[in-house]
């Protein structure tokens, strides 16, 4: 393709368009993408009572979107070498239309786990053919930090945009708006893509032999089942529950048949050896550490702004403003010390811990009932900038796997950072507070007798709010400093490991990678 040309430019689009425009239609075309999905979780309160569903049925479609979204790394470049950037895109926005609108009106929760899992597998295929398309605009070296820092960038920042958007859209009348948004934006993108593509191919296309679909089915399995145990079990109190211990067996053994096959099949869907490189399982084990640690702005965040400050939507969505300034700031940073600078991956981690123990402590001393709303951004910036540095660092880490196994690699990561570890650690801090809770609530109303004589100071009939609001508050304090305790216990561990690792790979041409699974498939029709 174009890539192997010095001067950069877009054949796939027409000539009447300026070259200096091509690339920033891709662009806008990403965002329009990670504005879409089967369904928009920002809107779940709204969703639950028009939907007749419980907001536990909507956070599972939500991570099935995930997970289609996951799965899809495996075998992008399968898709991209198989199909020109037209029809991909004509594909990926007629099927996310089909979504929504599905989405809207359903209300099945089968069809819409499942139209929320093809959803994020559409809307991946979406994104990956317009930024592989601009890749050399990005970066002409194809330098692998560099390109990472402008892909989480623009994803991360489109998420929390997302967010607002359906917020504010929700605000004007009803969650559906969103999605007739998001409608009206495909169906724009259709049109530009009619009139401005065509279907140019520089290279025969590769077929779509040799993909694991059955493996793929598995592993799809095998995450949505944890998923299910750590939606719903809290809410089927856990192993009391006969569908928990279903779904518990319904996962481990997808998971035992998804390695039994690949140490004897010849291309699993995720070979053994991808899990046996220091960078996959390391990154995956630290992406669980990380969410364990963010899990306060998944969980406390809304219970404070909202019941303790008594926030509403909009000025609760509206500190997403702050996030997202965090992370320009920690995009511009990355980009200029790891990316030009290449410093050291150590570093940047532990420039990224800080960070995040930075807004575990900011938040553990500021926490009160009448907190200004103007005190919370400087903890949401840290923690905003901290996660993109950790994220891009953690990606960039994966390029040192070899290219046969680097886009599982992907995949794995994706399982942790997308999946189950900002849920994993909900469903732990959760729990956490639930019986944190319950025993201040003990022992706040152990002294409160008519013989105190705070209890002549507060109206009888708002003692047991006063009582329920100030429990909340101590538990949210002891828990952010447990977090705090375990992250500054982190830190201490990175910083005794020596590495002088660098970011220095290159992300290979398309047409060398084109050659190696060509050769694959030839090879793998001679055996048979």
């Amino acid at each position: 393709m174009q890539h192997e040309n010095k001067t950069f430019f877009i054949p796939d689009i027409r000539n009447f368009i300026p070259e200096k425009i091509k690339p920033w239609i891709l662009v806008v075309f990403v965002i329009v993408y990670q504005l879409s999905g089967g369904i928009y979780l920002a809107s779940v309160s709204e969703m639950t009572g028009s939907m007749a569903l419980m907001q536990e049925d909507i956070m599972m479609a939500g991570y099935a979107s995930l997970v289609g979204l996951a799965l899809t790394f495996t075998f992008m470049y399968r898709l991209k070498f198989r199909f020109p950037i037209k029809t991909s895109l004509l594909v990926t926005a007629l099927g996310l239309i089909a979504c929504n609108l599905i989405s809207m009106h359903t209300h099945s929760l089968p069809l819409l786990v499942a139209v929320s899992f093809v959803a994020g597998f559409l809307r991946m295929w979406g994104t990956f053919a317009c930024n592989t398309t601009i890749m050399l605009w990005i970066t002409p070296k194809r330098d692998m930090s560099v390109w990472f820092v402008y892909i989480y960038f623009l994803v991360q920042t489109s998420i929390l945009l997302s967010g607002l958007t359906t917020v504010y859209v929700s605000y004007l009348h009803t969650w559906k708006y969103m999605h007739w948004l998001v409608v009206g934006l495909l169906l724009l993108v259709m049109s530009v893509t009619i009139v401005t593509f065509r279907n140019y191919r520089s290279m025969k296309k590769l077929p779509l032999y040799g993909i694991d679909w059955m493996g793929l089915f598995l592993w799809s399995a095998t995450i949505l089942s944890i998923i299910f145990v750590l939606n719903y079990g809290e809410y089927l109190d856990w192993f009391q529950s006969g569908y928990i211990r279903l779904g518990v067996v319904f996962g481990v053994v997808s998971l035992a048949l998804n390695l039994w096959r690949a140490s004897f099949i010849r291309h699993p869907f995720i070979e053994l050896k991808t899990w046996s490189y220091r960078n996959v399982w390391l990154t995956f084990i630290l992406y669980i550490l990380v969410d364990l640690l963010l899990s306060p702005a998944h969980l406390f965040e809304h219970i404070y702004t909202e019941g303790v400050l008594g926030y509403d939507a909009l000025n609760a969505i509206s500190l997403n403003w702050v996030v997202i300034l965090g992370f320009v700031a920690g995009t511009l940073f990355t980009y200029h010390v790891f990316a030009l600078r290449k410093w050291k991956y150590k570093t940047m981690t532990l420039i990224g811990f800080l960070l995040i123990i930075g807004y575990l402590l900011v938040m553990y001393f500021i926490i009160d009932f009448n907190l200004p709303k103007e005190m919370l951004i400087l903890p949401l910036f840290l923690r905003g900038m901290g996660y993109i540095i950790i994220a891009i660092t953690f990606i960039t880490a994966l390029v040192p796997v070899p290219f046969q196994n680097f886009f599982q690699s992907l995949t794995i990561q994706a399982f942790a950072s997308a999946c189950i570890g900002a849920l994993l650690g909900t469903t732990i801090l959760s729990r956490a507070f639930k019986l944190i809770m319950k025993k201040n609530f003990m022992l706040l109303s152990a002294n409160l007798d008519h013989v105190n004589p705070i209890i002549k100071q507060i109206p009888q009939g708002e003692l047991l709010g006063v009582l329920q609001q100030q429990s909340i508050m101590v538990s949210l304090k002891e828990i952010y400093g447990w977090l705090c305790l375990l992250g500054l216990f982190c830190l201490l561990v990175f910083s005794l490991k020596e590495s002088s690792l660098r970011p220095k790979a290159l992300h290979p041409k398309f047409k060398t990678m084109r050659k190696a699974i060509n050769h694959q498939l030839k090879k793998d029709s001679l055996s048979e």
